[in-house]
């Protein structure tokens, strides 16, 4: 597999952004340009990665596109396909969001979100997206959601077969999985039946961790790689079975030094259990 981070610095130079990449041992990286970027500063960080040996393992489509608002709802299939494009042209791995909410907040609960009518939604949504741009180099993926669809790898299943576009895949978040005590305190089953079921679909995964708190209700909270309870004994070997290019991103850490320790407990238990990160 190969380990990449999303780097928290904004890079106006392509040759020091690959190169920092290198510098903490990365091989995988997200796509650091906004859609402002033209097109000549495209091909320089397509070019500078691909000297540098590092995979573009996603580009952000980061929106809501089954908005109840109209005119939002098509801003963001518009943006979706333009950042599918792009990469496609750039031979990014995927081209990774999440399917939306039904309410305000674009990545939040709402009560429609598990419905079936908000299931045919986002059907549309992702057809309309896949249809306008015809990939043939990367996937659009969605990274599951603990309140909107997919929430389960039922229900991603159900999504894909519904969708019925190859180039619709699966960009994999365990965390985001996990939303019940039963759920956490079983994710190393959880993690076997992702792969052992999506796998074939799997283009990317994140990593990240999670924690039960003795607070109530029921409070899960997100924590960096090693600091949580999701077994990543068991996603590492699982990612070991796949391709050997499958990249593993970790994100939403505050400081470098926290990417550091998180990459480093990372490579020291795959170097404990033998798997090779490229």
């Amino acid at each position: 597999m190969r380990l990449g981070a999303a780097l928290s610095k904004t890079y106006e130079d392509p040759e020091i952004w690959a190169a920092e990449l290198r510098s903490r041992g990365y091989t995988a990286a997200v796509w650091p340009l906004g859609d402002e970027a033209d097109e000549e500063t495209v091909r320089a960080f397509a070019l500078a990665a691909e000297k540098a040996g590092i995979v573009i393992a996603e580009v952000g489509a980061w929106s809501n596109p089954i908005s109840p608002d109209e005119r939002a709802r098509k801003e963001a299939i518009e943006f979706c396909r333009r950042r599918l494009a792009l990469a496609d042209r750039i031979g990014a791995v995927c081209c990774v969001n999440i399917a939306g909410s039904r309410g305000e907040r674009w990545d939040g609960p709402h009560p429609e979100n598990l419905s079936g009518e908000t299931f045919d939604l986002i059907v549309e949504a992702i057809r309309a997206i896949v249809d306008a741009v015809r990939p043939t180099r990367t996937y659009y993926t969605l990274e599951p959601m603990p309140w909107v669809y997919p929430h389960t790898v039922d229900s991603y299943l159900a999504l894909i077969a519904a969708v019925g576009r190859p180039r619709f895949a699966v960009h994999l978040d365990p965390v985001n999985l996990v939303w019940s005590p039963e759920r956490f305190y079983a994710n190393g089953a959880l993690l076997e039946d992702c792969f052992t079921r999506l796998g074939p679909y799997i283009k990317s995964c994140h990593a990240k961790d999670i924690v039960l708190r003795e607070e109530l209700t029921v409070h899960l909270e997100e924590v960096r790689p090693g600091l949580g309870g999701l077994d990543y004994r068991a996603y590492l070997k699982a990612m070991a079975g796949m391709d050997p290019d499958l990249p593993l991103i970790i994100e939403h850490l505050a400081t470098e030094e926290d990417y550091a320790a998180a990459a480093g407990y990372i490579r020291g238990l795959a170097g404990e259990l033998g798997i090779p990160l490229r």
